[in-house]
């Protein structure tokens, strides 16, 4: 658990490791020329040896202000994803009895944040229930990205069904369709110093929460920002997943110089072992900052 003054923030992992081959998630770059930083990339991050990524698929559990927020809600169970054999159909996870340990019931939970609509950050949104898709947490409100939402939408028209691993059909449509879904951009606030701030680029409308701790300092959940710490070494390297590689790399550069200048944690969604990472400055690194984990 990490404590930030009033604010508390626990992992809940639905699926770690999720191994991405370089080529997969980082093609046309050389994930060897990052093993002169395989002391802090080894053995958590990277397996240099096989040429993989090494990702978490979590949850990040705030609790702040009387308010219980999730942020993004992994690959989720029963889900019809073929092109993706680590993902399809799961049963019997752990996830909720993991959430159940952290001291959260389902029906607790006020906010469910999605960072992006990505179909390993919104699996969980729905459980199966007598052959129907409902929302897993009865009582949140959904917050979703505007444009994130946008985007989804033109795409569903399009493709219905088939786009984005039918994540949307299963793992969002329920959710517009019971009305629980509210759509919000950057300076939106939920109170107790909790704001939206965008992170566009991995994907269309990507949005993060900034939590402001005061005197305790601040945090960043920021979603697919930061794939992994390789994007501290190298925010150039946009993923095969970036929507517009361009912005994602701007995104990635301002996060890190500004958390390097003002001390802030960032939180991104598949940070294996650590929940957080703070960010230094180091000349001898390729970008001139290095991470420290947390």
């Amino acid at each position: 658990m990490l404590t930030l003054g009033r604010a508390t923030i626990e992992k809940v992992t639905d699926f770690d490791p999720f191994v991405l081959p370089a080529s997969v998630l980082l093609p046309g770059h050389d994930l060897k020329a990052m093993q002169g930083e395989a002391a802090s990339l080894e053995p958590l991050h990277v397996d240099f040896e096989a040429d993989n990524l090494l990702l978490s698929l979590h949850s990040f559990l705030l609790r702040v202000g009387g308010l219980t927020i999730l942020i993004d809600s992994c690959v989720g169970e029963h889900k019809h994803r073929p092109r993706r054999a680590d993902w399809h159909d799961r049963r019997e996870t752990g996830y909720l009895e993991r959430l159940a340990r952290a001291g959260v019931a389902p029906e607790d939970v006020d906010v469910v944040m999605c960072t992006h609509l990505h179909a390993d950050h919104v699996g969980w949104n729905t459980r199966l229930e007598n052959g129907r898709w409902v929302p897993t947490f009865p009582r949140a409100r959904y917050l979703v990205g505007e444009a994130e939402l946008a985007h989804w939408l033109a795409e569903e028209s399009a493709h219905p069904g088939t786009h984005n691993h039918g994540a949307f059909t299963d793992s969002v449509e329920p959710l517009l369709e019971a009305g629980l879904v509210e759509r919000v951009s950057e300076g939106f606030s939920l109170g107790n110093g909790l704001n939206i701030f965008s992170c566009a680029g991995h994907s269309p409308g990507q949005i993060g929460l900034d939590l402001d701790g005061g005197s305790a300092g601040r945090a960043r959940f920021c979603g697919d920002a930061l794939h992994s710490p390789v994007h501290v070494f190298r925010p150039e390297w946009s993923t095969a997943f970036c929507h517009a590689p361009e912005e994602a790399a701007s995104t990635r550069r301002a996060l890190i110089s500004e958390a390097a200048e003002g001390g802030t944690l960032l939180l991104p969604a598949h940070l294996r072992g650590s929940m957080a990472m703070t960010i230094t400055r180091d000349g001898g690194s390729p970008s001139g900052y290095r991470p420290e984990y947390l």
